[in-house]
Protein backbone atom coordinates (compact mmCIF):
# COMPACT_ATOMS: atom_id res chain seq x y z
CA UNK A 1 0.00 0.00 0.00
CA UNK A 2 0.99 3.66 -0.31
CA UNK A 3 1.69 5.88 2.67
CA UNK A 4 3.41 9.17 3.39
CA UNK A 5 6.13 8.85 6.04
CA UNK A 6 9.15 10.68 7.39
CA UNK A 7 12.29 8.78 8.36
CA UNK A 8 13.91 11.75 10.11
CA UNK A 9 12.68 14.98 11.64
CA UNK A 10 12.92 18.10 9.53
CA UNK A 11 11.22 20.41 7.06
CA UNK A 12 8.43 19.21 4.73
CA UNK A 13 11.07 17.78 2.39
CA UNK A 14 11.53 14.79 4.74
CA UNK A 15 8.07 13.46 3.83
CA UNK A 16 8.09 10.58 1.35
CA UNK A 17 5.20 9.03 -0.57
CA UNK A 18 6.25 5.39 -0.61
CA UNK A 19 5.25 1.74 -0.58
CA UNK A 20 4.86 0.09 2.83
CA UNK A 21 3.56 -3.28 3.96
CA UNK A 22 -0.13 -3.70 4.63
CA UNK A 23 -0.52 -3.56 8.43
CA UNK A 24 -2.21 -6.35 10.41
CA UNK A 25 -4.50 -5.53 13.35
CA UNK A 26 -3.60 -6.92 16.76
CA UNK A 27 -5.85 -7.63 19.71
CA UNK A 28 -8.37 -4.83 20.25
CA UNK A 29 -7.47 -3.19 16.94
CA UNK A 30 -9.10 -2.82 13.54
CA UNK A 31 -7.71 -2.07 10.12
CA UNK A 32 -9.41 0.83 8.38
CA UNK A 33 -9.40 1.44 4.62
CA UNK A 34 -8.82 5.17 4.71
CA UNK A 35 -11.28 7.44 2.92
CA UNK A 36 -9.38 10.50 4.15
CA UNK A 37 -7.28 12.00 6.86
CA UNK A 38 -6.81 15.72 7.44
CA UNK A 39 -4.00 18.20 8.01
CA UNK A 40 -3.60 19.64 11.49
CA UNK A 41 -0.88 22.12 12.49
CA UNK A 42 0.37 19.65 15.10
CA UNK A 43 1.33 17.33 12.21
CA UNK A 44 3.92 19.88 11.12
CA UNK A 45 5.21 20.29 14.67
CA UNK A 46 5.59 16.52 15.09
CA UNK A 47 7.36 16.25 11.72
CA UNK A 48 9.69 19.10 12.64
CA UNK A 49 10.72 17.36 15.86
CA UNK A 50 9.25 20.04 18.13
CA UNK A 51 6.91 17.66 20.00
CA UNK A 52 9.33 14.87 20.92
CA UNK A 53 8.66 15.33 24.63
CA UNK A 54 4.83 15.19 24.74
CA UNK A 55 4.40 13.11 21.56
CA UNK A 56 7.26 10.61 21.16
CA UNK A 57 6.88 8.84 17.81
CA UNK A 58 8.85 5.95 16.34
CA UNK A 59 10.58 6.65 13.03
CA UNK A 60 9.67 6.15 10.26
CA UNK A 61 6.36 7.77 11.15
CA UNK A 62 3.13 8.22 9.21
CA UNK A 63 1.26 11.44 10.10
CA UNK A 64 -2.50 11.95 10.08
CA UNK A 65 -4.30 12.03 13.42
CA UNK A 66 -7.84 12.18 12.02
CA UNK A 67 -9.31 9.25 10.13
CA UNK A 68 -12.50 8.54 8.24
CA UNK A 69 -12.86 5.24 6.48
CA UNK A 70 -14.29 1.74 6.35
CA UNK A 71 -13.38 -1.12 8.66
CA UNK A 72 -11.48 -3.68 6.61
CA UNK A 73 -10.26 -6.26 9.15
CA UNK A 74 -10.71 -7.02 12.85
CA UNK A 75 -8.16 -8.00 15.45
CA UNK A 76 -8.84 -10.49 18.21
CA UNK A 77 -11.41 -9.52 20.82
CA UNK A 78 -13.05 -6.67 18.91
CA UNK A 79 -16.79 -6.42 19.60
CA UNK A 80 -19.34 -3.87 18.43
CA UNK A 81 -17.53 -3.13 15.17
CA UNK A 82 -17.90 -5.08 11.94
CA UNK A 83 -16.07 -5.27 8.63
CA UNK A 84 -17.76 -2.80 6.30
CA UNK A 85 -18.65 -0.24 9.00
CA UNK A 86 -17.93 3.39 8.12
CA UNK A 87 -16.11 4.99 11.04
CA UNK A 88 -14.33 8.15 12.18
CA UNK A 89 -11.76 8.58 14.89
CA UNK A 90 -9.01 10.60 16.52
CA UNK A 91 -5.97 8.32 16.44
CA UNK A 92 -3.28 8.12 19.15
CA UNK A 93 -0.85 10.94 18.44
CA UNK A 94 2.22 8.82 19.16
CA UNK A 95 1.23 6.03 16.76
CA UNK A 96 1.18 5.81 12.98
CA UNK A 97 -1.50 7.97 11.43
CA UNK A 98 -3.88 7.79 8.50
CA UNK A 99 -1.82 9.41 5.73
CA UNK A 100 -1.95 6.02 4.04
CA UNK A 101 -4.32 3.73 2.19
CA UNK A 102 -4.87 1.65 5.34
CA UNK A 103 -4.31 2.34 9.03
CA UNK A 104 -4.47 0.33 12.24
CA UNK A 105 -6.63 1.92 14.96
CA UNK A 106 -7.61 0.93 18.48
CA UNK A 107 -11.26 -0.11 18.16
CA UNK A 108 -12.11 1.97 21.23
CA UNK A 109 -11.32 5.31 19.54
CA UNK A 110 -13.62 4.76 16.56
CA UNK A 111 -17.31 5.67 16.28
CA UNK A 112 -19.85 5.35 13.45
CA UNK A 113 -19.27 8.05 10.85
CA UNK A 114 -21.89 10.75 10.30
CA UNK A 115 -24.35 9.85 7.58
CA UNK A 116 -25.10 13.39 6.46
CA UNK A 117 -21.66 14.28 5.04
CA UNK A 118 -19.42 12.44 2.54
CA UNK A 119 -17.22 9.93 4.35
CA UNK A 120 -13.97 11.58 3.24
CA UNK A 121 -15.17 14.98 4.49
CA UNK A 122 -15.82 13.48 7.92
CA UNK A 123 -12.04 13.37 8.42
CA UNK A 124 -12.15 17.15 8.82
CA UNK A 125 -13.77 17.27 12.25
CA UNK A 126 -12.52 14.82 14.94
CA UNK A 127 -9.46 16.60 16.38
CA UNK A 128 -10.66 20.17 15.90
CA UNK A 129 -14.20 19.59 17.15
CA UNK A 130 -12.96 17.65 20.18
CA UNK A 131 -10.55 20.50 20.94
CA UNK A 132 -13.41 22.99 20.86
CA UNK A 133 -15.73 20.75 22.90
CA UNK A 134 -13.20 20.00 25.62
CA UNK A 135 -12.10 23.64 25.84
CA UNK A 136 -15.63 24.97 26.24
CA UNK A 137 -17.23 22.32 28.41
CA UNK A 138 -14.62 20.11 30.11
CA UNK A 139 -12.35 23.01 31.05
CA UNK A 140 -14.49 26.13 30.60
CA UNK A 141 -17.65 24.70 32.18
CA UNK A 142 -19.71 26.78 29.75
CA UNK A 143 -23.46 26.81 30.36
CA UNK A 144 -26.50 28.51 28.83
CA UNK A 145 -26.70 32.23 29.44
CA UNK A 146 -22.98 32.72 29.95
CA UNK A 147 -20.72 34.95 27.87
CA UNK A 148 -17.75 33.45 26.05
CA UNK A 149 -14.94 35.16 24.16
CA UNK A 150 -13.37 33.02 21.42
CA UNK A 151 -10.07 34.59 20.41
CA UNK A 152 -8.97 33.31 17.03
CA UNK A 153 -12.39 32.10 15.93
CA UNK A 154 -11.48 32.20 12.24
CA UNK A 155 -9.53 28.95 12.34
CA UNK A 156 -10.79 25.38 12.13
CA UNK A 157 -11.14 24.91 15.89
CA UNK A 158 -12.77 28.32 16.20
CA UNK A 159 -15.54 27.49 13.76
CA UNK A 160 -16.59 24.52 15.87
CA UNK A 161 -16.17 26.46 19.11
CA UNK A 162 -18.54 29.18 17.89
CA UNK A 163 -21.15 26.64 16.79
CA UNK A 164 -20.94 24.58 19.98
CA UNK A 165 -21.04 27.60 22.27
CA UNK A 166 -24.04 29.05 20.43
CA UNK A 167 -25.83 25.67 20.50
CA UNK A 168 -25.26 25.60 24.26
CA UNK A 169 -27.11 28.89 24.67
CA UNK A 170 -24.10 31.12 25.32
CA UNK A 171 -23.56 34.68 24.12
CA UNK A 172 -20.62 34.33 21.73
CA UNK A 173 -18.06 37.07 21.13
CA UNK A 174 -15.51 36.09 18.49
CA UNK A 175 -12.36 37.64 17.06
CA UNK A 176 -11.55 37.06 13.42
CA UNK A 177 -9.76 38.71 10.51
CA UNK A 178 -11.45 40.08 7.38
CA UNK A 179 -11.03 36.76 5.52
CA UNK A 180 -13.02 34.76 8.05
CA UNK A 181 -15.41 37.28 9.60
CA UNK A 182 -18.36 36.23 7.46
CA UNK A 183 -17.84 32.54 8.22
CA UNK A 184 -17.66 33.24 11.95
CA UNK A 185 -20.90 35.22 11.76
CA UNK A 186 -22.63 32.41 9.86
CA UNK A 187 -21.40 29.94 12.51
CA UNK A 188 -23.49 31.85 15.04
CA UNK A 189 -21.31 34.48 16.71
CA UNK A 190 -23.32 37.26 18.34
CA UNK A 191 -20.46 39.74 18.10
CA UNK A 192 -17.45 39.63 15.76
CA UNK A 193 -14.37 41.73 16.47
CA UNK A 194 -11.95 42.38 13.60
CA UNK A 195 -8.67 41.90 15.45
CA UNK A 196 -6.74 43.58 12.62
CA UNK A 197 -8.39 46.93 13.33
CA UNK A 198 -9.66 46.75 16.92
CA UNK A 199 -8.04 45.76 20.20
CA UNK A 200 -9.99 42.97 21.89
CA UNK A 201 -9.64 44.64 25.28
CA UNK A 202 -11.28 47.79 23.93
CA UNK A 203 -14.10 45.97 22.14
CA UNK A 204 -15.25 43.73 25.01
CA UNK A 205 -17.06 46.09 27.37
CA UNK A 206 -18.77 43.55 29.67
CA UNK A 207 -16.94 40.71 31.46
CA UNK A 208 -17.06 37.21 30.01
CA UNK A 209 -17.36 33.95 31.90
CA UNK A 210 -14.97 32.04 29.64
CA UNK A 211 -12.16 33.31 27.42
CA UNK A 212 -10.91 30.74 24.93
CA UNK A 213 -7.63 31.54 23.20
CA UNK A 214 -6.99 29.71 19.95
CA UNK A 215 -4.58 32.23 18.41
CA UNK A 216 -0.76 32.37 18.50
CA UNK A 217 -0.80 35.83 20.12
CA UNK A 218 2.13 37.33 21.97
CA UNK A 219 2.29 36.82 25.75
CA UNK A 220 1.08 40.33 26.52
CA UNK A 221 -2.06 39.87 24.43
CA UNK A 222 -2.73 36.51 26.08
CA UNK A 223 -2.30 38.01 29.54
CA UNK A 224 -4.70 40.83 28.65
CA UNK A 225 -7.52 38.33 28.16
CA UNK A 226 -7.57 37.74 31.91
CA UNK A 227 -8.76 41.32 32.46
CA UNK A 228 -11.88 40.57 30.41
CA UNK A 229 -12.93 37.59 32.56
CA UNK A 230 -15.26 37.98 35.53
CA UNK A 231 -14.13 36.88 39.00
CA UNK A 232 -14.37 33.10 39.20
CA UNK A 233 -14.15 32.70 35.43
CA UNK A 234 -11.58 30.88 33.33
CA UNK A 235 -9.09 31.40 30.51
CA UNK A 236 -8.60 28.26 28.39
CA UNK A 237 -5.55 28.32 26.13
CA UNK A 238 -4.76 25.90 23.31
CA UNK A 239 -1.38 27.39 22.38
CA UNK A 240 0.39 25.23 24.94
CA UNK A 241 3.86 26.69 24.38
CA UNK A 242 2.58 29.71 26.36
CA UNK A 243 1.13 28.93 29.81
CA UNK A 244 -2.46 30.08 30.30
CA UNK A 245 -2.60 33.19 32.49
CA UNK A 246 -4.86 33.50 35.53
CA UNK A 247 -5.60 35.91 38.36
CA UNK A 248 -5.50 34.24 41.75
CA UNK A 249 -6.83 37.28 43.59
CA UNK A 250 -10.00 37.32 41.51
CA UNK A 251 -10.28 33.55 41.25
CA UNK A 252 -9.74 33.48 37.47
CA UNK A 253 -8.26 30.12 36.49
CA UNK A 254 -5.83 29.60 33.64
CA UNK A 255 -6.11 26.21 31.90
CA UNK A 256 -3.79 24.79 29.24
CA UNK A 257 -5.65 22.41 26.96
CA UNK A 258 -4.07 19.34 25.40
CA UNK A 259 -6.81 17.58 23.47
CA UNK A 260 -7.50 13.91 24.14
CA UNK A 261 -9.33 11.24 22.18
CA UNK A 262 -12.80 10.59 23.61
CA UNK A 263 -15.13 8.29 21.69
CA UNK A 264 -18.17 9.28 23.77
CA UNK A 265 -17.71 12.94 23.00
CA UNK A 266 -16.96 12.18 19.35
CA UNK A 267 -20.21 10.19 19.05
CA UNK A 268 -22.07 13.17 20.54
CA UNK A 269 -20.50 15.44 17.93
CA UNK A 270 -21.49 13.01 15.16
CA UNK A 271 -25.09 13.20 16.41
CA UNK A 272 -24.98 17.00 16.25
CA UNK A 273 -23.71 16.82 12.68
CA UNK A 274 -26.45 14.40 11.61
CA UNK A 275 -29.10 16.59 13.29
CA UNK A 276 -27.88 19.58 11.31
CA UNK A 277 -26.69 21.37 14.46
CA UNK A 278 -22.98 21.25 13.64
CA UNK A 279 -21.56 22.11 10.24
CA UNK A 280 -18.49 20.39 8.80
CA UNK A 281 -16.49 22.77 6.62
CA UNK A 282 -13.86 21.55 4.15
CA UNK A 283 -11.73 24.13 2.35
CA UNK A 284 -9.70 21.75 0.17
CA UNK A 285 -9.37 18.11 -0.78
CA UNK A 286 -5.89 17.01 -1.87
CA UNK A 287 -4.48 13.63 -2.95
CA UNK A 288 -2.23 11.74 -0.54
CA UNK A 289 0.76 12.14 -2.86
CA UNK A 290 0.50 15.92 -2.43
CA UNK A 291 0.75 15.83 1.37
CA UNK A 292 4.43 16.97 1.35
CA UNK A 293 3.44 20.00 -0.71
CA UNK A 294 0.55 20.69 1.67
CA UNK A 295 2.96 20.65 4.63
CA UNK A 296 5.18 23.09 2.73
CA UNK A 297 2.27 25.45 2.06
CA UNK A 298 1.23 25.26 5.72
CA UNK A 299 4.77 26.13 6.82
CA UNK A 300 4.50 29.28 4.70
CA UNK A 301 1.13 30.21 6.21
CA UNK A 302 -0.62 29.56 2.90
CA UNK A 303 -3.23 27.05 4.13
CA UNK A 304 -6.58 28.51 5.17
CA UNK A 305 -9.44 26.36 6.40
CA UNK A 306 -9.58 22.62 6.87
CA UNK A 307 -7.89 20.38 4.31
CA UNK A 308 -8.70 16.69 3.90
CA UNK A 309 -6.17 14.33 2.35
CA UNK A 310 -7.56 11.54 0.20
CA UNK A 311 -5.65 8.34 -0.69
CA UNK A 312 -6.39 6.19 -3.70
CA UNK A 313 -7.23 3.05 -1.74
CA UNK A 314 -9.01 0.47 -3.80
Amino acid sequence: MKAVRFHEYGDPGVLRHEDVELPVPGAGEVRVRVAATSFNPVDGNIRGGFMRGPIPVVLPHTPGIDVAGTVDALGEGVDGTAVGDDVVGFLPMDGDGAAAEYVIAPAEVLVPAPESVPLADAAAFPLVSLTAYQALFDHGGLTAGQRVLINGAGGAVGGYAVQLAKNAGAHVIATAGPRSGEAVTSAGADEVIDHTTTAVTAAVTEPVDVALNLAPVDPAELAALVTLVRPGGVVVNTTVWMPAPGDEERGVRGVDLFVRSDAGQLARLVSLIDRGELRVDVAERVPLAELPALHARAAEGAVHGKVVVVPSAG
